[in-house]
């Protein structure tokens, strides 16, 4: 359940824009010569928009990460795109500079829940403390701003997923062929074609309708919980409000045309999220008043949930990033199609994988693995590894074996060859007695029960210290290592002080999942040897 605070609101207003074609943008008397930067009110250096003509399109791109992963994202962007990145005071977001070619690499980062390209940063804006002064200088910050750059950078990234639209149109149109050719034999069709419809939504950000670049929806019915599908800040309301009538008047949509032709619409939003205490206006009025200056700038029509662009007010107490985002919907939705009661995010999982720093050859196992989030997310990203799912439930180790079925349908798509294996394996075991040889594994990285949705805490203080002995069995001693996600941290701090012999904790990562205040642990396995409890094989 999300909570609600006074201090922190996200509103969205909505406008609506005159669309021009793609070949037509740079004349168009909306775009053209309206991109002269802000000069003042505490302005972080030129935008994108000053990029010299004849330059190559560079685009300082905005990335919201899983909460306490910033570091990781950085390192991650420094080591895909070779880019420095800033990590923002507003924990959650990194910023870094790439050319606008390199989009495509962008998209593919691992570790990023939301893109957006920045129109210009204010790292020190003077808000006035009478309301309607500080609401009357956002709207005069809008002529101020550099759009041009940004407008072409978002252009640009429209027409990537519009290439990827058709390529995987025409792959699945392939799948489908190659099915019917060989008798459709598949066991459970009916299942696996819903499945694939699912996948198809969560990889196409151009086929579904979503709320906007902000992980607001939940297609699935995930709620809030240990390792949720949707994440609900406990220290931000999201709040969406329509443009009232006469809060900003733009022409029609079919008022006027553009280069002798007939002018397309372009629909779109404004979007605020504001944190902080020393503002004299709400996230809404911000929304509002920001929203219809741009209205009025471009001539922009509103539409609720069928808009194209969404245009971004981030406050964070003095400091102010405008931006257009980049995508439709949170790239963490890429692995999973069948969820469960408790769904981790890919990317949080992705930053999960990374603490261990796996190498080639090594055993990852995750013991309690529920839907497969982890060790989907591991052999997607770490295919020389081996990798070992497993749970208790047998409903958790179906849901996981129709993900890895899709994980394997998702590559089939990609190549229209032979299908591809994945290094991943999934099991229904028993987590306190592992169907593992003593010190056969390398790393074990799982999501344990916060005992919320998922068991309960009076259990977890006989489950923990159990987990803890046996993850230190089939660990190599001196080598091996651990990564666990918990919010029940008291229950686990004793519970690791009772097997501080087998286990040291070499670093703590502080994260907020669902709202809840949680951590994920890095340990690493002593030379000590673990006691068995009986025989094993």
């Amino acid at each position: 359940m999300e909570m609600h605070l006074p201090w922190r609101r996200k509103a969205v207003y909505w406008s609506s824009i005159r669309r021009t074609f793609p070949e037509e943008l740079k004349q168009h008397k909306h775009f053209a010569d309206r991109s002269c930067p802000a000069e003042a009110g505490g302005l972080a250096g030129p935008g994108p928009g000053a990029a010299q003509e004849g330059a190559e399109l560079a685009a300082v791109i905005g990335a919201t990460v899983p909460t306490g992963f910033e570091q990781t994202a950085a390192e991650e962007v420094r080591e895909k795109l070779g880019s420095a990145s800033r990590i923002s005071k507003d924990r959650g977001k990194i910023y870094f500079e790439v050319p606008a070619r390199s989009l495509p690499q962008v998209h593919r980062l691992r570790s990023v829940d939301n893109l957006f390209v920045v129109v210009q940063e204010f790292k020190d804006y003077q808000f006035k403390e009478n309301k309607e002064d500080a609401l009357k200088d956002l709207e005069d910050l809008v002529k101020k701003l550099p759009w041009t750059d940004p407008l072409k950078v978002w252009e640009l990234n429209n027409s990537l997923k519009k290439k990827k639209t058709k390529r995987k149109k025409h792959n699945l149109q392939s799948a489908a062929s190659r099915g019917k050719l060989s008798g459709g034999g598949e066991e459970g069709g009916a299942d696996q074609n819903t499945t694939t419809d699912q996948e198809d939504c969560a990889q196409n950000p151009v086929a579904v309708e979503a709320a906007g670049g902000q992980d607001t929806e939940d297609p699935q019915g995930v709620m809030p919980g240990n390792g949720v599908e949707e994440e609900a800040d406990n220290e931000q309301e999201d709040v969406k409000v329509e443009a009232q009538a006469g809060s900003g008047s733009g022409p029609e949509a079919g008022d006027g045309q553009t280069g002798g032709g007939e002018a397309k619409v372009l629909r779109f939003r404004v979007t605020c999220n504001r944190a902080g205490d020393g503002h004299s206006f709400t996230s809404n009025e911000a929304a509002r008043d920001f929203g219809g200056a741009v209205q009025e700038h471009f001539q922009w029509k509103a539409d609720m949930t069928n808009f194209d662009v969404e245009v971004l007010l981030n406050i964070h107490n003095n400091e102010v990033v405008v931006g257009i985002a980049l995508t439709e919907e949170s790239l963490h939705r890429r692995n999973i199609t069948h969820f469960g009661p408790t769904t981790l995010r890919s990317t949080l999982a992705y930053g999960m994988l990374r603490l261990c720093d796996p190498q080639p050859t090594d055993i990852i196992v995750d013991p309690m693995c529920g839907t497969g989030a982890i060790p989907i997310e591991g052999a997607a990203e770490w295919p020389y590894c081996y990798h070992i799912a497993g749970d208790n439930n047998p409903q958790a180790v179906k849901r996981a074996a129709n993900n890895i079925s899709s994980l394997l349908r998702k590559n089939e798509s990609k190549d229209s060859g032979a299908a591809l294996g994945v290094p991943l394996d999934v099991v229904q075991w028993d987590i306190c007695n592992l169907p593992l040889r003593t010190g056969s594994v390398d790393i074990v990285v799982t999501d344990m029960p916060f005992g919320k949705r998922i068991g309960s805490k009076k259990k977890n203080w006989d489950l923990y210290p159990a987990c803890l002995m046996e993850m230190g069995r089939i660990c190599t001693p001196g080598t091996g290592r651990a990564v666990l996600l918990t919010q029940d941290k008291k229950c686990f701090a004793k519970a690791l002080s009772r097997v501080g012999h087998i286990w040291r904790r070499a670093q703590t990562v502080w994260v907020n999942v669902g709202g809840l205040h949680a951590a994920v642990y890095l340990l690493r396995r002593t030379w000590e040897r673990a006691p068995e409890s009986r025989p094993r094989w």
